[in-house]
Order: C-alpha cells, then sequence, then structure tokens
C-alpha cells in the first residue's frame, strides 16, 4: 500500500495531467477551481486560478474563499514539487492579505523564504515558509494591451493591460518525511 501511495504522490508531481487526476479524487475544490501549475524558472513557481463561475462571488469578482482556498494549494504543490512524494505537507499557518478586488484570472507567484534545499538534506522533519504574491492576470491580447498603452484609451482598458497584485500570501507549512513517521508509528506499536 506504501509503495502505491508513493507512486502516486511521484506521478500528481510529473505533469497537469496527472495532478488533475489525483486532484479529481483527493481534493475535488482544486479539481472545480481549475488551477494549473506551472514552473517558470528555476527559482519561480507559479499556479494559475482561471476566472471561472466556480470561482467567483455574486458581484463578479474572484472570491476571496477561492483564493485563500487556492493560495494553500498552491505553496504546498510549489513545496511538494521539490520534496518529492517521500514527504508528507501540511499547512500550519495561512495568512492572506487581500488588497484590492480581482476581475480576472489570479496568478500565485510563489517564492520561498527559507532555503528548502539545506532543510530536506538535513533529513528531519522542519517547518518551512513560503511568500506569494497573487496577481490578476492581464485579461487583453497583446495587440489590444499595446492600443491600451495610449494615454487617449480609457482608465479600465489601461488597467485591464497589465497584472496587478490583488494580495499577499505567507504560508507555512510542515513537512515531514514518511521515514520519520513510519518510525514514530512502530515505535508506538511497541509500547501499546
Amino acid at each position: 500500500m506504501e509503495r502505491i501511495e508513493q507512486g502516486i504522490a511521484r506521478l500528481s508531481v510529473r505533469s497537469n495531467f496527472w495532478h488533475r487526476v489525483c486532484s479529481l479524487i483527493w481534493l475535488p475544490y482544486a479539481f472545480r477551481s481549475g488551477i494549473r501549475m506551472k514552473r517558470l524558472d528555476d527559482q519561480t513557481f507559479a499556479a494559475e486560478l482561471p476566472f471561472r463561475r466556480f470561482n467567483r462571488n455574486w458581484y463578479n469578482a474572484m472570491a476571496g474563499a477561492a483564493l485563500l482556498g487556492n493560495a494553500e494549494i498552491a505553496g504546498g504543490m510549489y513545496i511538494f514539487g521539490l520534496c518529492g512524494g517521500d514527504y508528507t505537507i501540511v499547512c500550519k499557518e495561512l495568512t492572506y492579505k487581500f488588497l484590492r478586488p480581482c476581475f480576472g484570472p489570479a496568478l500565485y507567484k510563489v517564492t520561498q523564504a527559507e532555503n528548502l534545499q539545506a532543510l530536506i538534506a538535513g533529513g528531519t522533519e522542519f517547518n518551512v515558509t513560503v511568500d506569494m504574491d497573487v496577481m490578476q492576470q492581464a485579461i487583453l491580447p497583446a495587440k489590444a494591451a499595446a492600443l491600451a498603452k495610449d494615454k487617449k484609451r480609457s482608465l479600465v482598458a489601461r488597467l485591464a493591460a497589465k497584472d496587478r497584485r490583488v494580495g499577499r500570501v505567507t504560508a507555512t507549512f510542515h513537512v515531514t518525511p514518511q521515514v520519520h513517521q513510519k518510525a514514530k508509528r512502530g515505535s508506538t506499536r511497541q509500547v501499546g
């Protein structure tokens, strides 16, 4: 059973297709929201939350609960992608600061606040903090964005032509190697 669980965990970070299949089963909210993960470069990871009816509130902006709930998923998937399937990751604390309403697709840009590779190399359980900027993606195509840069265009057209920060997230995760958990389970069985 443990081998199957580790295989599925490794498979879920391999591609967006397998991430979607696994989230359909174990994270139905993430599946319905449509969040997609992508690595921009070696240091930057991003998750895109589409502007769907499921994610919007009654005044046609991105719902705060959708932004907050998917922040945990984006941060956790970033850490899971670096650690791999041999670790269990649990969110301990999540702080979201709303800056302005989001009227388009949201992009979570994750940067790590600590040296995660050094913590993984230690081989023990640890806490790690990640910071995320939540950006509203530009909703105008490139050609229309070039026209919107013209000063004669409306303010709405100019704002829709560029990314805007809509929130900031700080998340603390507790990361435990599964080997450590097995050792704890074995010691409690011997005592009991």
